[in-house]
């Protein structure tokens, strides 16, 4: 679930990020793809930290 929550608040990120920098569609579509899989990936870290931890 974290990691679905964070892949979201990356994309939103992402777009408006590149919103900011007056970027085209395809630059909006790409920012938010690559802050999603990032942040996404440190989702995936924390809940393995946290699964960890549990034990």
């Amino acid at each position: 679930m974290i990691i679905i929550i964070a892949a979201v608040i990356g994309a939103l990120t992402g777009a408006l990020v590149a919103r900011r920098r007056k970027g085209s569609a395809a630059d909006i579509a790409q920012y938010a793809a690559v802050f999603a899989l990032i942040l996404a990936l440190v989702g995936l870290f924390v809940t393995i930290f946290i699964t960890r931890a549990a034990l």
